[in-house]
């Protein structure tokens, strides 16, 4: 018996036995990647025109013998038409588009001054078909178009004429079809797509000597641009988490057949999430709410940036190199900084009762930046006793009680639990000595 992972979202089907970076007036601090998330997966979808690149990043657990994933393309592939990438590339994306915390600094009231500070851009086993095969594969309607060693993964084409010849060819190869994945197959095979099943080669795997499964690479042309996610779903249990790095020519990309929102962003939060090392739960508690409310229908905008630059930047933006490797096949190899590379972060959360169809998306010509940015602002401490200090430090309480206030309403924590672990207003500080103040200037 072997073990299936069915569509990008990459999960299993079978029950198987046993540094702080500046930014501009203001300093990054934390960010809220995808590791934050269990149950998620990542794909980078390189798009343009009708050509698409696709990276599937593997979270599969467990021997690689038990590893194999069926994956719908709505085109026929080429072995030049697949590849196996490096992981680095992918975790690269996803620290330099991740939602982020920042800190600000008031300034001393009673003696204002302009100040810039420079931003630093840190910024399956043995063969897999034989003769023998492809004949009983025909016998069910199933055809192997082509099969293919790519790396450590051995790797089919697979069409057919219905879904019950197809399951009957995966069964007799010793996969386990769960219920309920009959009607998605079908609705595959009505659009003529084609199905992409890849297995780890064990000795290839051995002789790379890779401890991990590196992702898998597809290059295609067609009018299509969306992700199967349907599969994937059959025999989840729960929600799962998905992030898309979309990269574009023009601009940001959105989902068509459902809504695309942003998710709210920008606002002053208390100081504590960093001290307690909060933030992480902020935000999973706040993705949370932002998808109830929206009755678990959306897709959210995370990110959406020129790959030129970042502010402030979580990780340097990619190089044309990296670009390159992830499949952006328009940008020059000399150039120092890419151009024309627009980069959009989604992030869905699903399941089948509210995503009933795969992911469609479109290309816009929105290129307005916008980031998941969460702002921490510290008071200023200081004992100067001017008139500016006096209303300063009643805007500080003021400001305290409104960040308790926001944070509750994205969480949905209790309010009172905000306020104690925010604490007592600090003192004014003493008044200074006559003498303090003669030669001060």
């Amino acid at each position: 018996m072997r073990r299936m992972l069915f569509g990008v979202t990459l999960l299993s089907i079978l029950a198987w036995p046993g540094a702080t970076l500046f930014g501009f007036c203001g300093f990054y601090i934390s960010k809220a990647d995808t590791k934050l998330f269990n149950k998620a997966s990542q794909v980078v979808l390189v798009r343009d025109g009708d050509r698409t690149v696709m990276t599937m990043v593997n979270d599969f657990e467990g021997a690689p013998r038990e590893f194999a994933v069926v994956i719908p393309v709505p085109t026929f592939l080429k072995r030049e038409q697949i590849h196996v990438g490096e992981k680095a590339l992918v975790d690269h994306v996803d620290a330099y588009s991740a939602p982020r915390l920042v800190e600000y600094f008031d300034q001393n009231p009673c003696a204002r001054r302009e100040y810039e500070m420079a931003m630093r851009q840190s910024a399956i086993a043995g063969a897999l078909a034989t003769d023998m095969a492809a004949v009983r594969a025909k016998a069910r309607g199933v055809t192997i178009e082509a099969q293919y060693t790519v790396g450590e993964y051995d790797i089919l084409i697979l069409s057919a004429q219905q879904s019950t010849g197809l399951e009957a060819w995966l069964r007799e190869n010793g996969y386990r079809i769960p219920s309920g994945a009959s009607d998605v197959i079908a609705s595959y095979l009505r659009q003529n797509m084609r199905f992409f099943v890849a297995k780890v080669n064990l000795a290839e795997h051995a002789k790379l000597g890779f401890t991990y499964l590196r992702p898998l690479q597809v290059a295609y042309e067609s009018p299509k641009f969306m992700l199967p996610i349907r599969l994937g779903m059959v025999n989840a249990k729960g929600s799962q988490d998905l992030f898309v790095f979309a990269l574009t020519r023009k601009g940001r990309v959105e989902t068509t057949n459902y809504r695309t929102v942003k998710l709210p962003a920008d606002m002053e939060l208390p100081v504590y999430l960093k001290q307690a090392n909060e933030f992480g739960a902020f935000y999973k508690a706040m993705f949370t709410r932002q998808v109830d409310s929206q009755n678990g229908h959306a897709v959210f905008t995370e990110y959406a940036w020129d790959m030129r630059w970042c502010d402030p930047c979580a990780a340097d933006p990619l190089s044309t190199d990296e670009l390159r490797q992830l499949g952006v096949f328009w940008v020059d190899n000399g150039e120092r900084l890419p151009s024309d590379v627009f980069l959009t972060r989604l992030h869905v959360r699903y399941d089948a009762a509210h995503f009933p169809e795969d992911l469609v998306f479109q290309e816009t010509a929105d290129r307005a930046n916008f980031q998941g940015r969460y702002v921490l602002r510290h008071a200023w401490t200081g004992t100067d006793t001017c008139s500016a200090a006096t209303a300063y430090r009643q805007s500080v309480m003021e400001r305290h009680s409104k960040e308790a206030e926001t944070l509750a309403r994205l969480t949905g924590w209790a309010v009172q639990d905000i306020r104690a672990k925010i604490g007592p207003e600090p003192a004014a500080g003493r008044a200074p000595a006559w003498w303090e103040t003669i030669w001060k200037k």
